[in-house]
């Protein structure tokens, strides 16, 4: 097994030396490569690239194109063009130079969304609330997966368990942290492309990691969220990772994901604005509920594996809000109750929550009183 191993290996470098070669090949300066970036009908991203002959400034310059739904869940064979709406423009650290990744819309033939597109709405309702200026920050956590036994975390051993939590979390040293050169090429990769990353962080499960985008205005947030989802995907694809946002990748023992929403509006970070954020807890705490309904693609049921008071948790059926309580519904920041203005973290959004709809949830409950 070992000289597999070391085959498999050396074939992937070999692999990685000759694209250089290629990619270091002179672009033509009047050509430019655009990746198109979607969500398919199951939160998963695709992408595929067009050639332009311009560089694009904005997403209104670029063409609306199109793809096969039938094969992303997302129409049926007989009528299976779906078309691509650029929204947003982002540098490509893949390819360099003047290249664009472009986050796109999936509309339908008749012009209306597809059911997965839950951004439209989003940004409806983020334009009903703009006089309230609603900001955002999500901190996504993940986990890393073995490149030749997708069924493990990377750097567990093989049919068995590392020690038990507790060093790991913000940790340093080989035997303590797995794969912080994908961590890292990603924090680049966002920082590059213009994702508004803020940082990241080893977790408290071995091989589990967190970055966090934002703050960020609006619409924007779900944007940056999932290019930065995307970049992470192919970043750890050249390194022959993968990468899972399962709430609670191993039962038992061990803490799982989720994506802490932080949220403010234009009253809260005034003076004074803590009043504001205890009425805002007190809005969350009557739709309770919706949220848990809204903050992960199953409805709830992969929350469900979550949050069970434990780890780091909530209750799933209780609402409940505090300062500096990391087993609260609603976390208020110990620096916020003290300068008594801020925001508040709603820890319970699951980590493969599709960030428009739980943002457009906080705005629809905190802002729009619905």
């Amino acid at each position: 097994m070992l000289e597999i191993s070391m085959q498999n290996i050396t074939s992937l470098e070999s692999n990685a030396g000759l694209l250089a070669r290629y990619m270091a090949l002179r672009q033509p300066e009047n050509v430019v490569q655009a990746m198109y970036v979607w969500i398919d009908g199951q939160q998963g991203l695709r992408a595929k690239t067009r050639t332009l002959n311009f560089v694009p400034k904005s997403s209104s310059e670029l063409p609306i194109w199109n793809f096969d739904g039938s094969s992303t869940y997302q129409s049926e064979g007989s009528n299976a063009d779906v078309y691509l709406f650029p929204v947003q423009v982002y540098s490509d650290p893949f390819r360099g130079g003047n290249n664009k990744l472009v986050l796109c819309e999936t509309i339908r033939y008749d012009k209306t969304p597809t059911p997965s597109n839950t951004r439209h709405t989003c940004n409806a309702v983020m334009d009903m609330a703009a006089d309230q200026e609603p900001w955002f920050g999500i901190e996504q956590e993940y986990s890393l997966l073995d490149g030749t036994d997708r069924n493990k975390p990377l750097g567990w051993p093989t049919g068995g368990f590392p020690g038990p939590q507790g060093p790991y979390y913000c940790g340093v040293g080989a035997n303590r942290v797995f794969g912080r050169d994908i961590v890292e090429a990603h924090y680049r990769a966002c920082m590059y492309s213009g994702v508004k990353i803020a940082g990241e962080n080893a977790e408290v499960m071995p091989s589990q990691w967190e970055f966090q985008v934002g703050p960020c205005k609006g619409i924007s947030i779900g944007d940056d969220l999932w290019m930065a989802r995307f970049l992470l995907h192919r970043v750890a694809e050249d390194f022959h990772v993968a990468v899972t946002f399962d709430p609670k990748l191993i039962p038992g023992d061990w803490n799982g994901a989720g994506a802490h929403t932080n949220f403010s509006t234009k009253a809260m970070r005034e003076k004074g604005g803590l009043a504001e954020i205890e009425a805002a807890c007190k809005r969350l705490e009557k739709n309770h509920a919706k949220h848990i309904v809204k903050y992960d693609p199953s409805g709830g049921a992969d929350n469900a594996r979550r949050l069970t008071g434990k780890h780091e948790t909530s209750s799933m059926d209780k609402f409940t809000y505090g300062v500096a309580n990391r087993g609260a519904s609603v976390r208020i920041p110990r620096q916020v109750a003290d300068d008594g203005y801020g925001y508040l973290e709603d820890r319970r959004p699951a980590s493969n929550m599709d960030p428009y709809v739980v943002c457009e949830q906080l705005v629809r409950t905190i802002c729009l009183n619905e």
